[in-house]
């Protein structure tokens, strides 16, 4: 089985990870200090500690998912009930040592805990376990890592490896104690004196590196908001598809239009969003995104990380909230969607919750849901049930466009007539001797192209010679 890089300040064998290549100058290193792990073998632990068991092993469910993702064979899980977590192991001494005989006897080289844990937390229980741990946050990074395909989205992730790290450089032995120049009297004339320790110098590289990759992002999210700004000035409104990771986003954009996305039974199997402009009913367009999955303790330093992307969701017209409803807690995955939504700005814009993987249910838990969530559409994007009835939806709830006018353009002005389509809303059209006759909504860009035509405008220009030729003359001198 494939290594996978996690993010850690060890190697496998204690020591610290060499921060450069060869050929590689020491401030290029992407991702310093990092181990490589061999998810091959591992225990999952859970810890409810809310009294809710249940809750706990659903979550521990979706961590073995996460474990598999990344490439693990989940030997054990454990779940343990606690009215809170203990400060030094978060487990206590006492199931910590059970879990030590668990890992032993069971040949684990890795125990994922399902909860982030403080660096104490993660050294002492590595002392008694006598194993490799991680949390949580390590493995969705690493996943996140895994599936970022764009420069953006490595980016992204690695922001986001990285200031979870900084904090966590911890020294084992005695390298991350080491100092950078001459200390005392055995170093060369200039370089004696306190000196610095190699800890020192991997933090202030890390946030060297840090600092360069929020710049790099800044300049992405520029090349995005002119791209943005351009679909705005044209009167296209936005469709944002969000949902819990494996909802069927993917699945949906490909089947509304062709997409291409990768589609796969994994979570995060797609980072990077993808833009497509679809047709609804009635003629107008739209733009439809499909946005990163969310999940439940989605790691601050990642949602921060992505805030730049996820910000394309705050300012959309149009949330579309994708639920997979054969799993057995979407109340649950609605809530955590919903939360993310807030972090990132976008809790006032309108939603439209949706069902999805009809065709996994049997007429029981269709009627359940039903009563559940009344008036929420339900539909398949693998087989196609429902989708038209969700265009359909989506374009009754998108805002309508700002200006209302009548126009006459000429025949020889299909153009026009083809941006209307697109771009408008058509209320009546009709096609007369001199043009097509068209009653409309439109952006404020199309209503300006369209003001030579505006038979309104032209009425009211009449009007006004006719006003001003019936008006009697002035006294002259």
């Amino acid at each position: 089985m494939s290594e996978h890089t996690l993010t850690d300040a060890r190697q496998a064998d204690g020591r610290p990870a060499t921060p450069s290549t060869p050929g590689q100058p020491p401030d290029e290193v992407k991702l310093v200090e990092l181990r490589k792990l061999r998810l091959e073998r591992v225990v999952l632990v859970g810890v409810a500690v809310d009294g809710s068991v249940e809750r706990a092993e659903r979550s521990v469910e979706e961590l073995h998912r996460l474990a598999e993702t990344a490439g693990a064979e989940v030997l054990d899980t454990m779940v343990q009930r606690r009215a809170r977590p203990d400060a030094g192991t978060f487990i206590g001494k006492g199931k910590a040592k059970e879990l030590a005989a668990a890992v032993k006897a069971l040949g684990a080289d890795t125990v994922i805990m399902d909860d982030e844990l403080s660096p104490g937390q993660l050294r002492h229980l590595e002392e008694l376990v006598d194993a490799k741990v991680i949390d949580r946050t390590v493995l969705i990074l690493d996943i996140f890592a895994q599936h970022a395909t764009s420069r953006e989205g490595k980016a992204q992730v690695e922001l986001a490896q990285l200031n979870y790290m900084l904090p966590r450089l911890r020294g084992w032995g005695e390298s991350l104690t080491r100092v950078g120049s001459g200390m005392g009297s055995g170093g060369p004339i200039g370089t004696r004196g306190p000196g610095e320790t190699k800890m020192e110098v991997d933090r202030r590289r890390i946030r060297r590196r840090i600092t360069k990759l929020r710049r790099d992002l800044v300049d992405m999210t520029r090349t995005r908001d002119v791209k943005r700004r351009g679909r705005e000035r044209a009167g296209v409104p936005a469709v944002a598809l969000v949902g819990y990771t494996n909802a069927g986003k993917s699945t949906l954009l490909n089947r509304l239009s062709g997409a291409g996305v990768l589609v796969e039974d994994k979570l995060f199997s797609t980072l990077d969003p993808t833009t497509r402009r679809l047709d609804l009913p009635g003629g107008r367009s739209a733009t439809f995104t499909d946005t990163v999955g969310f999940i439940a303790k989605l790691p601050h330093d990642l949602v921060e990380a992505f805030k730049s992307t996820l910000e394309e969701v705050a300012r959309a017209d149009l949330v579309v909230h994708l639920v997979d409803a054969a799993q057995p807690d979407p109340g649950g995955q609605m809530a955590a969607v919903r939360s993310v939504l807030g972090e990132v700005g976008a809790s006032d814009v309108p939603e439209l919750l949706v069902l999805n993987k009809a065709d996994l249910l049997d007429e029981v838990t269709r009627a359940r849901l039903a009563r559940l969530l009344p008036g929420v559409p339900m539909l398949s994007a693998v087989t196609g049930e429902g989708v038209d009835d969700l265009l359909a939806a989506i374009a009754t709830r998108l805002p309508h466009p700002e200006v209302e006018l009548t126009a006459l353009v000429p025949y020889d002005r299909g153009d026009l007539v083809d941006r209307v389509h697109r771009e408008g809303e058509i209320l009546e059209i009709d096609h007369v001797a001199e043009g097509t006759r068209l009653r409309l909504r439109a952006p404020a860009a199309l209503g300006h192209a369209l003001a030579p035509y505006d038979l309104g405008a032209q009425d009211a220009g009449d009007g006004a010679v006719a006003e001003a030729s019936d008006a009697p003359a002035a006294p002259g001198g």
